[in-house]
């Protein structure tokens, strides 16, 4: 990360790749566990997110570290951070 991203409070989250298909982009599943609001079970919720990557080094099922960052394109403004977890190949 640069000097400025360090700096300010960026926002991070870990999950899962699910596409690779993309030149530069892949697509990654992050899951939150929340408590429902009226029965107090905790419910996992999910939310994909376009991440850009510069040398396309992800294939689906790495586990990976993303960071919020200014809008690349019309659907990316999330870049790869590192590659916490290689998939089983």
């Amino acid at each position: 990360m640069s000097e400025v991203q360090e700096m300010k409070n960026v926002r991070t989250r870990e999950g899962i790749v699910v596409s690779d298909k993309g030149n530069k982009t892949i697509t990654v599943n992050v899951e939150r566990r929340v408590q429902h609001e009226l029965y107090g079970k905790y419910v996992t919720r999910s939310t994909r997110f376009s991440v850009h990557d510069e040398e396309n080094t992800c294939k689906v099922g790495d586990r990976v570290e993303i960071c919020e960052s200014r809008p690349i394109s019309k659907n990316k403004s999330w870049t790869l951070v590192r590659v916490i977890e290689r998939a089983a190949e």
